[in-house]
This record gives C-alpha cells, structure tokens and sequence, in this order.
C-alpha cells in the first residue's frame, strides 16, 4: 500500500487541528466548467475538494493554459492565500461537479497566528504540497515543451 499523498489534508494536518481548521469551512458547489481563480487574482479563501475534479493550470502566452495536475477528493485548491502578496500562482477549474468546502483565508490565517500548533500544522501541509506541485508542474512542462519530454517514462 503506498503512502497518502501530501496533498490531502488527512495526510498533513493532525486530527485535532483539522477538526478545528474544518468549524471554519462552508459547503461550495461548483458546475463542471467553472472557473475558481485566475493567475493574477486576490487569493482570498481555498477549497478541500469532496468530490469530483478541479484541474489546476498555468498560463501559457499564445497558448491553452497547461494542465499541471488534477485534484480530487481530499485535496487542497489554492496555496497562494497563505502568503503575500495572496495573489493567485496557477488557475483552477472545475472538469467535473464539485462539492468542497470553502475557507475564508484571513479567517484561517487569524486562527493560525492564535493557536501556534495548528499554524504550523497547516504551514507544513501547504507546504508539502507547494512542494508537490512544483514538481508536477516542473514534470508536465518538460512533458509539453521540452525535446525529450521529463524523462518520467524511461
């Protein structure tokens, strides 16, 4: 059995810390196809996908934004609440209905500046996964642009 993925929330954030992370959390649905954020836009709450699919992607000039990965029930949907200037890195799109829960990020980052162990339970997990998908978004570039593709497949 592998290992969960840093990407979702049971897989970084201690129990007891989620459970007081999730009393701020409100339902959001979203239909196939909508958009979530820009690149460039005021990042000011994020989602924990509960079902169905948002693809994250990067602007690409003169191009379709490129897909760097997909997300699924679990996971985070949007890193760049969490630092300044909280400006949007990637965009995001719903590819199928998706049920989440929603964060108001100036509330969440109030409640992590109160109790120190769940701002550092949750600066961790968002920084696994800032890690993670640098590195997706690194592989699915090489993919798309370069000669020989990443590699990944050798």
């Amino acid at each position: 059995m592998s290992a969960p993925s840093p990407t979702r929330i049971a897989a970084g954030v201690p129990a007891d810390c989620r459970t007081r992370l999730m009393e701020l959390a409100r339902a959001a649905d979203f239909g196939t196809g909508t958009r979530l954020f820009n690149e460039g836009g005021h990042a000011d709450r994020f989602w924990i996908v509960r079902s169905g699919t948002v693809a994250l992607d990067v602007h690409v000039p003169g191009r379709r934004p490129a897909v760097i990965e997909r997300l699924d029930a679990g996971e985070l949907v949007g890193c760049s609440w969490l630092f300044k200037p909280y400006v949007w890195r990637l965009g995001a799109d719903a590819t199928t209905p998706v049920r989440a829960y929603e964060f108001d990020a100036p509330a969440v980052r109030l409640l992590m500046d109160a109790d120190p162990r769940l701002g550092a339970a949750v600066g961790a997990w968002v920084a696994d996964v800032l890690a993670h998908r640098l590195w997706a978004a690194r592989v699915r570039l090489l993919d798309l642009y370069a000669p020989y593709g990443s590699g990944e497949g050798l």
